[in-house]
């Protein structure tokens, strides 16, 4: 009896494991998306097909992906990406533009796959200038609570309380919990006042992609670094923690390809998930290493279902009073803040790189049409160039041939 109750507990873990991976993945930054896009231009119904696309992108991608490699590769949306359109905001060229850079994102994504030079030269940004134009894009967001709670005290405050105790019993859900409450509490204010949007279920709509040079320069190259450096390199590092080993080529192509097909459709990036990725390859999953690939491919699946109803979310969400989801969405960022502030100015050296980097990120300035998120890291790497002392070169003992000791 008792191996019995443990071999079905065996064969139910995986199963349950990539449900919690999927459901702690959508709810935990749904509106973050939802923002981003918006932010960028995209209307309500543009905003719910772009969250569609992703579900159904990183979905398909976890499917095919586990079941290739046997491993436990979770895929996720760019949760930094999307909080990088929110302090980006309108581009030259529209919405339109936007899903142009988006594709040119997928694009680079496949760039990267087929030479991964260009990853290599991505990881040669200073890794603390690269961090503090992060923590300058996330503050925008991870501010909204704070304003929110001045505007909107009545939805804001049983909100904060609720994340604040789960922060406390169960970290694991405390986000999830406060933008479900938050959703709640939008349905309760909207059933009271003018009703429930309409049924939009799986809507997807085409948007033909257009590029102009600020989009490329001040939100597709900005995307793209920001996921590579803030999503795939760190998703990499997490299934090492685990004893995996991630086919990067094949990782990248799939994310690159899910990416160009999402965009047109208002999908902004598919990555590698760093966050996620432990609930699906940990021990919780299963005890068997080689039967936790089973729990992305549950995920996998749940992603798709949960397709079926993004675009009546995002009907949902544009109803809400301003300023309550994104309040939602900031504390769904407090962490990845915090551990962006923390690569930014932990490391030795000089620190004005950084901080040139996240002042100039956190003012939202955008010059000549560019988003403050490039002239961020441009500024961050011309001090840091101007501060750089190149490292004397050792002398030689001109009869051994060995170097010098001072």
């Amino acid at each position: 009896m008792e191996r019995t109750r443990a071999m079905r507990e065996d064969r139910t873990r995986p199963v349950l494991a990539g449900v919690v991976t999927a459901l702690v993945g959508f709810s935990s930054s749904f509106a973050v998306v939802i923002a981003g896009l918006r932010a960028v231009g995209a209307t309500p119904a543009q905003a719910g097909s772009g969250l569609a696309a992703l579900c159904l992108a990183q979905g398909i991608g976890m499917i095919l992906l586990s079941w290739r490699h046997r491993i436990p590769l979770t895929l996720a949306w760019s949760t930094p990406g999307a909080a990088l359109l929110v302090s980006t905001g309108a581009v030259t060229g529209g919405w339109p533009a936007a899903v142009g850079a988006f594709v040119l994102v997928g694009l680079l994504v496949l760039v990267t796959a087929a030479w991964p030079r260009l990853g290599g030269l991505v990881g040669r940004i200073p890794v603390p200038v690269a961090q503090a134009m992060l923590a300058g894009v996330l503050l925008t967001l991870c501010l909204a609570p704070v304003h929110a709670l001045a505007t909107r005290p009545t939805f804001v405050l049983p909100v904060l309380l609720v994340w604040l105790v789960l922060l406390r019993l169960a970290p694991r859900w405390a986000t999830p919990a406060a933008l479900a409450l938050t959703i709640a509490l939008v349905v309760v204010d909207e059933v009271r006042h003018s009703g429930l949007p309409g049924s939009s279920f799986g809507h997807l709509v085409w948007t033909t992609p257009h590029l102009t040079w600020q989009a490329v320069v001040g939100l597709a190259v900005p995307l793209f670094l920001v996921t590579m450096a803030s999503q795939n390199v760190p998703g990499v590092a997490v299934l090492g923690t685990f004893g995996y080993r991630v086919p990067w080529r094949s990782a990248m192509t799939v994310t690159g390809i899910g990416t160009v097909l999402a965009a047109p459709v208002g999908g902004h990036a598919v990555n590698l998930a760093a966050i996620t990725a432990a609930l699906a390859a940990s021990p919780d999953a299963s005890p068997d290493p080689r039967r936790r690939w089973l729990a992305t491919h549950v995920a996998g699946w749940c992603y798709v279902f949960l397709a079926l109803a993004s675009t009546w979310l995002a009907a949902l969400v544009a109803l809400a009073p301003a300023g309550v989801v994104e309040a939602a969405a900031g504390l769904a960022l407090l962490g990845s803040l915090a551990g962006a502030l923390r690569g930014a100015f932990v490391a030795d050296g000089p620190r004005e790189p950084a901080v040139v980097a996240f002042v100039v990120a956190a003012s939202g300035v955008a010059l000549g049409g560019v988003g403050a998120a490039f002239w961020a890291l441009l500024a961050g790497l011309v001090v840091g160039a101007v501060l750089h002392r190149p490292t004397p070169p050792v002398s030689a003992d001109t009869t051994t041939g060995d170097p010098a000791h001072p």
